[in-house]
């Protein structure tokens, strides 16, 4: 008996959390909840006094939370102190270090870029730099988690970094002081001219808590310019803070308009949300950018202003999260991230897509799911302010679809590797003076190959793939040696079929090259500038729509 009451202060507080729910289950729902709360108790402390080895309790009631919200949606999580620092820090915007990003390379935690205006920015840090030491402490082996958590600090703290350089035999040795650091919501705001237009152009990346006021800096910025049409790019913006959604949404939308309702199983989840100001720009035309990786909040906006007609949505049909997650801290710094309602856009529409409501289901099954052509005959019907046909059947549809770059597997390899960063760095080094507005040529081209060749790229076609199966399956039969000859002549032509592969790749190849020398000599601006206004599909196709007011107007319904 007494080995029971030896409780540990993690255990207490398991004790503590088992007796709130069960007083409360046992008040609300019966003796069901009850008797299966005290069960896991039960099982809880006859592990900690009984079991062979001392078990580690935190991670036993840990494990056993886990595989309660298993059961509920994929948004619903248990969040440990560190994920629940870094959750709010991506809704802050801001941190305390030194300001770049990094990620591992030959096992080495390897600079991507810093950021403008940083720590490490004005120290001159650069993309491509190896941090061997970081306080004395080697870097070899160590993951990106423990590297950042090593740089990051109070601010006004001094960190000491060791790193190699590309070019330079001596290692470099910085003594930096840590700041707080802000991370952009709004990276890049510009504008296009086209044809005697000017159209802007905002890049909304995150809703954390500083996107609204930058977005209001972003307009102001690009209304100076008088501009005839706005394009605002929502791509890939995975979301963040309803709040926020609604501010950014009420920069487009008149006031009273209502911008997105939530229905949960409690009657207090239930709310409406309506702008609360008049609009920034209320005549300008616009276009929202969209694609399958814009989520929650983003998909929130664009819903709005579908449903109100204030522009035209381009691009794919959004992911379709339309859960509302509320956030409960918890205990020892924890935090339980809870999926309390539905989000509906004013049409009616829910945003949320079924399969994302799924946890466990086979991830070949939900991509099937996502990628399957939808016959609209057999999704619901909803209509728009002004009388548009809109469907139902989770997240937001666009106005009009842009075809979306297929990747292959040179694509996907050439990223994988790093191999366009690999090759800024040593083309950088020799060439330290390229202009931001310089063009890939046959030499670069031909340059790159030659540094794919150095570094042994190789990668299997799906050709590739299909030949070794067949071997695999000629050594089962025992017929390997007999058909010997024709895998040889086979392997060839699929190795002739690689290598005009990267000639019918070469805009991408070319535009990989661009995009890492240009963020490497000049920063993320450029990049913007010399190939997402210039290049970009989707940007160019918005351009096209806003050039032509009356093609834009009839897509609204005149």
């Amino acid at each position: 008996m007494k080995s029971k009451l030896k409780i540990g202060s993690a255990s207490l507080t398991i004790v503590l959390i088992i007796a709130f729910f069960t007083l409360t289950f046992a008040q609300s729902s019966g003796d069901s909840i009850y008797s299966l709360v005290k069960l896991a108790s039960d099982i809880a402390f006859k592990i900690n006094a009984r079991y062979v080895d001392k078990p580690d309790i935190q991670a036993l009631i840990h494990s056993g939370i886990r595989g309660m919200i298993e059961t509920l949606d994929p948004f619903s999580e248990f969040l440990e102190k560190s994920d629940f620092e870094h959750l709010m820090e991506t809704t802050s915007g801001k941190y305390s270090g030194l300001g770049m990003t990094i990620f591992l390379k030959d096992g080495w935690v390897t600079v991507v870029a810093p950021m403008e205006g940083t720590p490490a920015y004005r120290q001159g840090l650069r993309a491509g730099d190896r941090i061997v030491e970081i306080d004395g402490k080697s870097t070899e082996g160590m993951n990106t988690f423990e590297a950042s958590k090593l740089m990051r600090g109070e601010a006004g703290t001094i960190v000491k970094l060791k790193v190699e350089r590309e070019g330079i035999d001596e290692d470099l040795e910085y003594t930096i002081e840590r700041a707080v650091i802000t991370i952009k919501m709004v990276p890049y705001a510009g504008v296009i001219e086209e044809g005697g237009r000017k159209i802007g152009y905002i890049r909304l990346a995150r809703f954390g808590e500083e996107a609204d006021s930058e977005l209001i800096e972003a307009i102001e910025k690009v209304k100076a310019e008088n501009i005839d049409g706005l394009v605002f790019d929502l791509r890939s913006n995975g979301g963040g803070l309803l709040n926020q959604a609604v501010k950014v949404a009420n920069h487009f939308l008149p006031q009273g308009t209502e911008i997105v309702y939530t229905k949960g199983r409690n009657s207090d989840q239930n709310r409406n949300h309506y702008a609360t100001r008049d609009p920034e720009i209320p005549g300008i035309p616009l276009v929202v950018l969209v694609n399958e990786m814009s989520a929650s909040a983003s998909e929130i906006v664009a819903g709005a202003i579908q449903d109100s007609d204030r522009g035209v949505i381009v691009g794919n049909t959004t992911f379709g999260k339309g859960l509302v997650q509320q956030v409960y801290q918890l205990s020892e710094g924890t935090a339980l991230k809870l999926t309390t309602a539905k989000w509906y856009v004013p049409s009616g529409r829910c945003i949320q897509k079924d399969v994302h409501s799924i946890r466990d289901r086979d991830s070949e099954e939900i991509a099937g799911v996502e990628t399957a052509p939808v016959d609209s005959s057999e999704l619901e019907i909803f209509h728009t302010r002004g009388g548009r046909i809109v469907y139902g059947g989770g997240g937001i549809s666009p106005d009009i679809t842009v075809e979306r770059e297929e990747f292959n597997q040179l694509k996907i390899n050439l990223e994988r590797l790093s191999t366009f960063f690999d090759f800024s760095i040593k083309y950088t080094t020799e060439h330290p003076d390229l202009p931001p507005d310089f063009e890939v040529t046959d030499e670069m081209v031909e340059k790159f190959r030659g540094h794919l060749k150095e570094m042994d790229f190789t990668y299997k076609s799906r050709l590739e793939t299909e030949l070794e199966e067949m071997q695999e399956t000629a050594k089962e039969q025992g017929t390997l040696d007999l058909y010997a000859g024709e895998f040889e002549d086979i392997r060839a032509i699929i190795e002739a079929e690689k290598e005009k592969e990267f000639d019918r790749n070469i805009d991408f190849i070319k535009r990989g090259i661009k995009r890492d020398i240009l963020t490497r000599l000049y920063g993320e601006s450029a990049v913007y500038e010399n190939i997402v206004l210039e290049t970009d599909p989707y940007v160019k196709k918005a351009i096209e729509l806003l050039s032509t007011p009356e093609e834009y107007t009839s897509i609204l319904g005149g």
